[in-house]
C-alpha cells in the first residue's frame, strides 16, 4: 500500500512536533481565546477608542540558507517577527498577534523547533502572542536542508495615532534609527559576494563565512547573520518625546524604494551621508563585489534601520541612544529622477 510517508510527508512528525509546541504558541497576551486544533486562532478586538487594525506580512528571503550553512536557525526566527514588527511601527501600530508559515522539503524536528522556539521567544519579548501557524513538508519543491519561514502580523492603533505622510510638512526633520546590519534584505546580493570572495580565496563559502576578517573584528558569518532589530522600545520613546509625523522601515529597495512611502506626493528627503558611520560590513561587501554606490543604497540599509520624520529631532535624538538626525524633508525638485537626495 502507497502512503503519504512514501511521498515524503510525514504527518504523524508534523503533529508530533505541533503537539511539543503548544505550550509556547498563543501565550503572551490575554486577548488570546481558546487553544489549538482549530482552524483559526481566537483573539479578542481592541476596545476603547475608534481602533484601526494593521496587518503585515513579510520573510527573510535567502538569508535561511546562511542560517542554514552556519547552523545558525533561531536568527531567522526572530527576524520574521522584528522584521513585522518594525512594518507594524511604521503605520504606527502595535503588534498584537503573529502567525507563521514554515515550508520545507522533508521536516527536520531539529530545525523546526529552532525556529518555532525562536519565533515564540520575540513575539514575547515583543508583547505579542503567537497565536498559531502553518507548517508545510513539500518533497522536490524545496532542495534538501532548505527552509523558508514567513510571517504574518496584525497590531492596532487609535485612528488618531495612525502615521500619515500627508502631514509630513517642507522641512520636517529626519531621525534615524541604527540598524544591525543587512536586517533581513539584499541577502541574495551579500552570497553572491561571499561565493566570488571564496572562489578567489580557494575556500568553500562556510569556510569564506568562518573566516576572520580584522575589517569586521570577527567573521563575516557573524556580521552577515546579526538579528533584524526590533524598534519596539526605540519608537515608544520618540512617540513620547516629540511628535512623529511618519515612518519609513529600510528594507527591500534600501533608500529610494522606502523613504519615499513615508513622504507625500510632490516632496523628498534630503540625506547627509556624513551624519552617521556606516558600519563595515557594508564597506567590505562594497570593496569586496566592487558594488556601485548607487546599488548599495538601493540594496541595503546602510546602517540606519528605520527612519523618523519628527517635529523635534534634538528631543528625538536625545529620546533614543544612537539615534542621529539625518536631513529634512524638502520640496522635490523639478526633474528629479529620484526622491531621496544624499549631500
Amino acid at each position: 500500500m502507497t502512503t503519504y510517508k512514501d511521498a515524503g510527508v510525514d504527518a504523524a512528525l508534523k503533529a508530533e512536533l505541533l503537539k511539543s509546541l503548544s505550550g509556547r504558541v498563543q501565550a503572551g497576551r490575554p486577548e488570546v481565546i481558546g487553544g489549538l486544533g482549530g482552524f483559526g486562532g481566537l483573539f479578542r478586538a481592541p476596545t476603547g477608542k475608534e481602533m484601526v487594525l494593521v496587518a503585515t506580512t513579510d520573510g527573510v528571503g535567502t538569508k535561511t540558507e546562511l542560517a542554514r550553512m552556519l547552523d545558525r536557525y533561531e536568527v531567522v526566527g526572530t527576524d520574521v517577527v522584528h522584521q513585522s514588527v518594525n512594518d507594524a511601527l511604521a503605520a504606527g501600530a502595535e503588534p498584537l498577534f503573529f502567525l507563521d508559515y514554515f515550508a520545507s522539503g522533508v521536516l527536520s524536528p531539529d530545525i523546526f523547533t529552532r525556529v518555532v522556539d525562536a519565533v515564540a521567544a520575540a513575539c514575547a519579548a515583543n508583547g505579542c502572542a503567537l497565536l498559531g501557524g502553518e507548517t508545510a513538508e513539500m518533497p522536490g519543491v524545496f532542495a534538501p536542508g532548505a527552509f523558508d519561514i514567513v510571517g504574518f502580523l496584525v497590531g492596532a492603533a487609535e485612528r488618531e495615532a495612525l502615521l500619515d505622510p500627508a502631514a509630513v510638512r517642507d522641512g520636517d526633520a529626519l531621525v534615524g534609527l541604527p540598524s544591525t546590519g543587512l536586517h533581513t534584505n539584499g541577502y541574495s546580493l551579500a552570497r553572491l559576494v561571499v561565493s566570488r570572495l571564496a572562489e578567489n580565496e580557494g575556500r568553500s563559502m562556510v569556510d569564506a563565512l568562518r573566516a576572520p576578517r580584522p575589517l569586521l573584528g570577527g567573521t563575516l558569518g557573524d556580521a552577515l547573520l546579526q538579528t533584524h532589530r526590533s524598534y519596539l522600545a526605540d519608537v515608544r520613546a520618540l512617540r513620547a518625546a516629540t511628535e512623529v509625523k511618519a515612518m519609513a522601515h529600510l528594507t527591500g529597495g534600501g533608500w529610494e524604494g522606502n523613504l519615499p512611502r513615508a513622504l507625500p506626493a510632490g516632496m523628498g528627503a534630503q540625506v547627509d551621508r556624513g551624519a552617521w558611520t556606516v558600519p563595515p560590513l557594508f564597506r567590505f561587501l562594497a570593496e569586496a563585489g566592487r558594488i556601485a554606490d548607487e546599488e548599495l543604497w538601493d540594496t541595503w540599509n546602510m546602517g540606519i534601520g528605520m527612519v523618523a520624520v519628527v517635529s523635534d529631532p534634538a528631543a528625538a535624538v536625545r529620546a533614543v541612544p544612537g539615534a542621529v538626525r539625518l536631513g529634512s524633508v524638502e520640496r522635490l525638485r523639478a526633474g528629479a529622477a529620484r526622491r531621496v537626495r544624499f549631500a
